[in-house]
């Protein structure tokens, strides 16, 4: 079996990247970066601060250097943010130095998950359901052409989704390895 390749989660806010990347991580025994929290990080203020200081344009940049920096280590596990995909710059990055993983989500999941957060610039509006269709119309597009696969979060446990992109991925590096379900019935075929 070969080794596993940078895993990179990409897909809109509150779709589990964060939790799902944390998870995936520790099960690869391999380091996690959010690279919105590396941001953070590195300028000592929160997004909010940035997007009124510089405006949305100035954390875009910023996010273009992370995204850059944090898919040139190896291996990882990298969870993006939401408008990542929005530059050409991170989606060539995204596709060149790793497997890019898209975790898709309803609009109806997006308002549950961030109802309570206020770390989000873009849904401190009025109406945050028009906002995540529209983002939603703009960057699935982009999502899907980023992406090496596809996993769905809605009404599923993080470990279910994370078994799931293992295996996925696994299927993607090695396509004629047997999954370990086959495998163990295999053995036991053989063992008696």
């Amino acid at each position: 079996m070969q080794d596993l390749p940078n895993l990179f989660l990409i897909g809109p806010m509150g779709a589990g990247k964060s939790t799902i990347g944390r998870l995936l991580a520790a099960e690869l025994a391999r380091p996690f970066y959010d690279s919105d929290h590396a941001i953070q990080d590195r300028c000592g203020a929160d997004i909010p601060w940035i997007f009124d200081v510089e405006g949305e344009q100035g954390f875009r940049l910023r996010e273009i250097h992370m995204i850059d920096e944090l898919t040139r280590l190896s291996p990882v596990v990298v969870a993006t943010g939401g408008g990542a995909v929005l530059r050409e710059e991170n989606r060539r990055a995204l596709r060149e130095r790793g497997t890019v993983v898209y975790l898709l989500t309803t609009v109806d999941q997006q308002l549950k998950r961030t109802a309570k957060d206020r770390n989000r610039p873009l849904l401190q509006c009025a109406n945050r359901e028009q906002v995540l269709n529209d983002m939603f119309a703009q960057r699935d597009p982009l999502y899907r052409a980023t992406s090496d696969i596809a996993v769905r979060t809605d009404r599923r446990s993080p470990r279910a989704v994370v078994n799931e992109i293992l295996r996925r991925v696994h299927r993607l590096v090695d396509p004629l390895e047997p999954s370990s379900s086959s495998a163990r019935k295999l053995n036991h075929k053989v063992s008696q």
